[in-house]
């Protein structure tokens, strides 16, 4: 009976032998995680900025940006423009349209460093004071947004839209407008907010 329980399984000295060894080991790869965390990571790329002047709604901007920064993240970080929203971050959802040139692009795939001395306008840059652009105001009359997050690009690229010719028809517009989505669902809230707006907008 006694040969049968210890060929059953490991005997008292083998557990103490086994438990001193990963001990052993784990203090070991304590010690190095510790050493790791301390020092500075053996294979850390070399960070690169550089000097860039950017006009943002008419004013000058200096700024020293990493070349790999996006126009999105410059906005939102260096110069506090949360308007700009970072939905995707991958050129999908539209929620990051700006006018570059009078253009409407997406920040999220503009590197900051490549934009210098270009007419930028984010989503604060079209009101005029106090005064509401109308694209903003048909936006609201026609409560063309639910959660919010997605309108100032759904604006910006309308407002594009107006200026591009693009107003022909509900289908027209909805075509135009289909690099913008909104989760929400608002879409027939839109055509409608970028019809009323369309012959209000002149110069604006």
């Amino acid at each position: 009976m006694a040969d049968d329980i210890k060929k059953a399984g490991p005997d008292r000295r083998s557990v103490l032998k086994g438990s001193a060894l990963a001990g052993g080991v784990g203090a070991m790869l304590a010690t190095n995680v510790r050493a790791a965390q301390d020092g500075e990571p053996r294979a850390a790329a070399a960070v690169s900025r550089i000097p860039v002047s950017l006009s943002v709604n008419g004013q000058t901007r200096d700024v020293s940006v990493d070349t790999r920064a996006t126009l999105l993240d410059t906005l939102r970080h260096d110069f506090e423009l949360t308007g700009t929203k970072k939905g995707c971050d991958h050129g999908q959802c539209g929620a990051c349209t700006v006018h570059i040139d009078g253009e409407r692009k997406l920040s999220c795939l503009t590197l900051a460093a490549t934009v210098e001395g270009a007419d930028i306008v984010t989503i604060e840059g079209l009101a005029k004071g106090d005064a509401l652009h109308p694209m903003q105001q048909a936006f609201i009359d026609h409560d063309a947004f639910q959660c919010g997050y997605c309108t100032p690009g759904q604006i910006m690229s309308a407002v594009a839209l107006v200026k591009e010719g693009h107003t022909g028809s509900d289908a027209e517009i909805r075509e135009y407008m289909s690099g913008n989505l909104c989760r929400c669902a608002a879409y027939p809230n839109i055509v409608a907010a970028v019809k009323q707006a369309a012959p209000q907008m002149g110069d604006a």
